[in-house]
């Protein structure tokens, strides 16, 4: 691994404190969260694209624990266990580590790297607190005196109430939202809900027509064949969770398709891109079409950009993307990205966020609390060749 050099840390340490400094300044409670974190929620909650880069080890009573990849897990939990009340509206902020692998054998240089955040808890108006954070980040960023960027913003609850709109069974939306994280898997499921991709038989086709003509109830039949076959569970998956899985493949087969008019929602949804202004008018539109939680999102959405420009942001600058909804799974709504832009024409996401209001209920919280937050790839502000002071 290769480190910094004492250089490199003085200048990490001093963006560091500046841009702690504005959030502190802005009623932030600094932190310090541990570095050695339980490792079930990473690997739960934080979407492929982070489980896969974990440290994970075993300590010597064999519980599973990490590294932590990233610090908006540990200061939900720091809060949860910290805090007075944890329902109050609570602000932290943060700077330290964090680790990840290497996506490569030959790039060492982000194993371990700086990250500065900040976390807003508890109740709040969503809008309001939403462009609070997008202009606290930008506010730290300009105190490192970082210049040269372009911002993206996404909506995930956009996408979640959309499909709420449109009249599909239940385990179509929650595979929708799954594969969301996945262009190609999602083109794929969306092809086949609609017929557009015919139907395989694959090596469960033949145990499904036996399971269609047999009188036995799913989990009987699951047992019924377990025992004919001689074969024996798959250890972590019950009779119950196969036989209701097949069930649900079953229903599929019998379930008429998603209509043309409804992909084509989802797709005209999909395509949105422009400035987030002109999106509100495009969302309005696609919203007219629709009967059911489409409609207030487009609301809650408008509202913020509201609340961004009365935030004094240049939000007619940024670009707002349906598709964009960053590479951590446990988001809800809004996401934001700050990508700067390098003098060999290539980009580098220096900062990101957005609204996950279910993490602490999900971690160990007794009811849900609104949560959002941001952070900043502090090591990506200092390189070797350009050490901001």
């Amino acid at each position: 691994m290769t480190g910094k050099s004492s250089t490199q840390r003085r200048a990490t340490d001093a963006l560091n404190a500046s841009m702690t400094k504005v959030f502190e300044a802005a009623g932030a409670e600094y932190i310090e969260p541990d570095i050695i974190q339980p490792a079930d929620v990473f690997l739960e909650r934080s979407g492929e694209h982070i489980r896969s880069r974990t440290y994970v080890f075993a300590d010597p009573s064999g519980a599973q624990l990490c590294l932590r990849p990233d610090l908006t897990v540990p200061a939900c939990r720091y809060h949860l266990e910290q805090a007075g009340d944890v329902m109050a509206a609570t602000r932290y902020c943060y700077a330290g580590k964090a680790f990840r692998h290497s996506k490569t054998a030959a790039d060492t240089s982000l194993r371990e790297f700086d990250q500065v955040g900040l976390e807003l808890f508890g109740a709040g108006t969503v809008a309001d607190d939403d462009a609070e954070t997008l202009a606290l980040t930008l506010a730290a960023l300009d105190a490192a005196n970082v210049s040269g960027y372009s911002i993206q913003l996404g909506d995930l609850g956009l996408f979640t109430a959309l499909l709420s709109s449109i009249d599909m069974p239940e385990r179509w939306r929650t595979s929708l939202k799954r594969q969301f994280w996945r262009p190609r898997a999602f083109r794929d499921l969306l092809n086949r809900l609609t017929g557009k991709t015919p139907k395989a038989r694959t090596s469960i086709s033949d145990l499904l027509d036996e399971m269609a003509s047999s009188s036995l109830d799913a989990v009987s039949f699951v047992e019924h064949r377990l025992e004919a076959d001689g074969l024996e569970m798959i250890a972590g998956r019950s009779i119950e969770q196969v036989a209701g899985r097949l069930s649900e493949k079953l229903d599929d087969r019998s379930e008429p398709a998603l209509s043309a008019e409804h992909a084509e929602l989802i797709d005209d949804y999909l395509s949105t891109r422009c400035a987030p202004p002109l999106a509100v008018a495009k969302l309005r539109q696609l919203a007219a079409k629709t009967n059911g939680e489409f409609a207030p999102a487009v609301d809650l959405f408008e509202a913020r950009v509201e609340a961004i420009q009365k935030a004094g942001l240049a939000i007619a600058d940024m670009e707002f993307a349906a598709v964009f909804g960053r590479s951590l799974e446990y988001y809800t709504g809004f996401v934001f990205q700050i990508d700067r832009h390098l003098p060999d024409g290539a980009s580098d996401t220096i900062a990101g966020g957005g609204r996950y209001d279910t993490m602490l209920k999900d971690i160990g919280a007794d009811a849900m609390i609104p949560a959002v937050g941001c952070a900043i790839y502090a090591s990506r502000l200092v390189s070797a060749d350009e050490v901001t002071p």
